[in-house]
Parts: C-alpha cells; sequence; structure tokens
C-alpha cells in the first residue's frame, strides 16, 4: 500500500479515535453513576443512521467522521431528574474526569508496546545514538550503541555527566571506557574546543541504553513516562516565561502539522520495515505520534477553561466544597461563550497551521 494512502488512513483512525476514546469514558462513567445518556455518537451530526438502542441511549453513526460525542441527560438543568445538573457533585467530577483519564490510559498502554519493543531506557548509564561524520568520536573509533562507562577515570552515571567530563577535558586527550556487544573497550578521544552549532565537543548523539521488558513489566515505567510527559505540558508556560524553553516548543500544530506528521511517521516505520539489509533498526514513530496526541488531548482537557472539561471541574469545585453550586444558568452561559470563543480561535489556529504549517525532522 502507497505510504501516503497508509498516513492518510493512520491519521484519520487515530484523530477519530482519540476522541471516541474519550467519549466511551464520559459514557462508561455516566452509566456507572446512573446518569442517563440520551445519545451516544459515533463521528459528528448530522446524522447517518440510528444503530440501535440500549438501556435507554441511542447509538447513532454520523456522517462527519469527527470521533464522537455523547447526549447525557440534563447536562446544564438541574430540574431534570436522572440527569447530570442533577447528579451529586462528586459522581459529576467522576464522569468529567473520565475523558481524560481515558485518554492518558491509551498514552500509558501505547507507552508500554513501545518499551516492550525497544526497552526501558536507563538512566543511569550513557549510550551513544550517532556518531558525526569526521568528528573527534568517529576517530577514535567509536560507533552508535556504544555504553561509556569511564571517561578520564570518572565512571558515568548519566548523560549529564559525561557532557560534563567531557567539556573539564576540552582539547586534551581523554581516555574512555565502553561496552560494545556486551565486551568492554579503552579508547582515547580528543574533544575539540570549538565545533559546529548544534553539535558537541565529541560530535556525538547521547541517548539512554534501552534494558529489554516485557508488555508487563514496562507498565510501571509507562505511568511515570506519561506523568512527566504531562508535567511538562503543563509548566510550558512558566518555562517560556523563564526563558528555559523555546517559543518553538510551544507552536500548535493544526490538523495539516499532525497529517505531515503521520506522513513522514508512517513512511519512516515502513522504510525501516523493509530495510532487507537488517543495518537499519524499524522506527516507532507512528506510536510516537499517538502518545504525544493522547498526552496532549488529555493534559489540555484538564486545563481550566470554560466549555472543555477542566473549565466544568471548576464551576464544580464550589460545590464540592462549600455544598453550593453556581448558578446552572450562570454555567450555561459562560460555557457556550466559551465554546464559541474556542471555536473562533481554533479556526484561527487551523487556518494558520493550514498556510504556514510546522516543519518538523524526524531523528
Amino acid at each position: 500500500m502507497n505510504t501516503g494512502l497508509l498516513g492518510g488512513i493512520m491519521f484519520v483512525l487515530v484523530f477519530t479515535g482519540m476522541i471516541l476514546v474519550h467519549e466511551i469514558g464520559h459514557f462508561v462513567a455516566a452509566r456507572l453513576m446512573k446518569i442517563e445518556v440520551e445519545e451516544f455518537g459515533i463521528g459528528m451530526p448530522p446524522r447517518m443512521v440510528t444503530l440501535f438502542t440500549w438501556k435507554g441511549t441511542q447509538f447513532s453513526l454520523n456522517w462527519l467522521p469527527l470521533g464522537g460525542f455523547n447526549r447525557i441527560k440534563g447536562e446544564d438543568d438541574p430540574s431534570i431528574p436522572g440527569g447530570m445538573a442533577a447528579a451529586n457533585p462528586w459522581k459529576r467530577l467522576v464522569v468529567l474526569l473520565a475523558g481524560v483519564t481515558m485518554n492518558l490510559l491509551t498514552a500509558v498502554i501505547a507507552y508500554s508496546v513501545l518499551f516492550s519493543q525497544v526497552g526501558i531506557p536507563d538512566h543511569s548509564a550513557a549510550a551513544v545514538y550517532a556518531v558525526e561524520e569526521g568528528a573527534p568520536a568517529e576517530q577514535a573509533g567509536i560507533r552508535p550503541g556504544d555504553i561509556i562507562r569511564v571517561a578520564a577515570g570518572e565512571e558515568i552515571g548519566s548523560v549529564d555527566e559525561l557532557i560534563a567530563v567531557t567539556r573539564q577535558n576540552l582539547g586534551q586527550p581523554m581516555e574512555i571506557t565502553l561496552e560494545r556487544d556486551g565486551v568492554e573497550q579503552t579508547l582515547t578521544v580528543t574533544p575539540r574546543s570549538e565545533w559546529p552549532e548544534g553539535a558537541g565537543p565529541m560530535g556525538v548523539q547521547l541517548t539512554n541504553p534501552f534494558v529489554e521488558a516485557s508488555w508487563f513489566e514496562a507498565i510501571p515505567y509507562s505511568f511515570k513516562v506519561t506523568g512527566m510527559d504531562m508535567g511538562n505540558l503543563l509548566s510550558l508556560p512558566g518555562r517560556l516565561i523563564a526563558g528555559t524553553a523555546s517559543p518553538e516548543e510551544a507552536q500548535i500544530g493544526g490538523p495539516r502539522t499532525i497529517w505531515n506528521l503521520f506522513q513522514a511517521a508512517v513512511a519512516s516505520d515502513v522504510q525501516t520495515r523493509q530495510d532487507e539489509s537488517g543495518e537499519t533498526p524499524p522506527t516507532y514513530y507512528t506510536l510516537s505520534v499517538i502518545i504525544a496526541l493522547s498526552v496532549s488531548l488529555g493534559t489540555l482537557n484538564l486545563l481550566p477553561i470554560p466549555a472543555l472539561d477542566g473549565g466544568r471541574i471548576l464551576f464544580l469545585l464550589p460545590e464540592l466544597l462549600f455544598r453550593r453550586p453556581l448558578p446552572a444558568k450562570f454555567q450555561a452561559a459562560v460555557n457556550s461563550a466559551a465554546f464559541i470563543l474556542l471555536l473562533v480561535l481554533l479556526i484561527f489556529f487551523y487556518v494558520k497551521d493550514f498556510i504556514n504549517p510546522i516543519t518538523f525532522n524526524l531523528p
């Protein structure tokens, strides 16, 4: 199959699937909390066909393949019995958190699949990912995949430690002990005092070595990494203000950028699997894109912005803390206005993204 077509199929399936998974979380939580759901839609209206009705919920298939939706009974009207707004606030909190939880669990599962294939990063060691042609590292005989154990007589316990030791020995011969295919070797490299932009003293890209793990063994680490990704996203505004993050990291990618990303990811994944020489290891960029989008969708929905799950949770806090809900009409008005504003902003960013998509280079 043509990789462009496959990339397009993956884009539609993943984009639709992430939203659908989010809505399934809300649906399941609402049913468990005895809150009635009038309709669960696959895709967005207009309606194509009603599939079936189950326990009072109408399941529909809609024309626009953009995820799905829940039409929950009495979502903004507390006078309707059996509805969302009339339910106990703690039950509503569970329903509101369920969509985000499903997206983040998707990221955890995808991470565990990824780590079961490539291994779990060992942050207590430093490995060589790539070597710059003609750089001191290549001249010394360092190769991709080597694990640096000792440099200049100091044991190396992390990538940062190796970088620090290297910068202490600029222009001086530095003896290193590395592990290659389970065998230790000793080489001498002279880190250069000046180097091209984007390179380094030795001319290597460093990473962490990977330790083999089963899917089950990878789950705890997958939870940890998903939490770290959430923290990085939430701390991004503060890091921008502090100058520790670049403006490029905060760019908002719309459908065209994501489309291009899927095209590049799928093309790389297919190409590396068709390499019969075996010299190029298979890439997992498509899985990485799914992880990034799942974490982003889950985290951004937690932000206290009206019309998002986080905004509805914000309105719920006074009732949880003081047992006095905000007026339903006020909540409905703010959510409606915020939804319109959010829609306008999305249209602006999507048009901007279509005209000038974000450029990127896969490693």
